[in-house]
C-alpha cells in the first residue's frame, strides 16, 4: 500500500512537471505570436524561416527538403504544407524540384524572407530571453 501512495506522489509530481513544461510554452508561443504579428509572422512561420536561414541541409545543398523541416519545427506533414504554401504565397519561401528525387521538394528563403528574418530574429530571441531564462 505504501509502495502504491508512493508511486502515486511521483506520478502526480510528473504530471505537475508536464503541466508546468505545456504552461511555459503556451505563454511563450502566445508571446511569440503577439511580438512577430506586426510583421505578418506567426511564432511557427517564424520556426521554419529561421531553420532556412540558420541551416544547411543533411546533403550539403541550399534549401531543405520539406520532410527535413519537419523533422525540427514538430509540425505534421500537411500543416507544414499549408504553412510552407503561405510564406510562399508572400513571397519568403521558393519551391523547387528536389534534383536528387523528382518526388521529393525542396525549400529555399528568398531574398524578400532572408531579409524579414534578419529583422524579426531579435525580437524572438529577446522573447525567448524573457520568458525562459531563469528566474523569467
Amino acid at each position: 500500500m505504501a509502495a502504491q501512495k508512493s508511486e502515486a506522489g511521483a506520478a502526480s509530481g510528473l504530471v505537475g512537471q508536464w503541466r508546468d513544461i505545456l504552461a511555459v510554452h503556451a505563454r511563450t508561443m502566445c508571446e511569440l505570436d503577439r511580438e512577430l504579428h506586426q510583421h505578418g509572422l506567426g511564432a511557427s512561420d517564424f520556426e521554419v524561416l529561421d531553420v532556412l536561414a540558420e541551416g544547411s541541409a543533411e546533403d550539403g545543398t541550399s534549401g531543405f527538403r520539406v520532410q527535413e523541416i519537419a523533422t525540427q519545427v514538430h509540425l505534421s506533414q500537411s500543416a507544414l504544407s499549408r504553412l510552407i504554401g503561405r510564406l510562399e504565397k508572400d513571397g519568403l519561401v521558393e519551391r523547387g524540384m528536389c534534383s536528387e528525387d523528382r518526388r521529393g521538394v525542396r525549400v529555399c528563403l528568398t531574398p524578400k524572407g532572408r531579409e524579414l528574418h534578419g529583422e524579426v530574429r531579435p525580437l524572438q530571441r529577446a522573447v525567448l530571453s524573457r520568458m525562459l531564462e531563469p528566474g523569467a
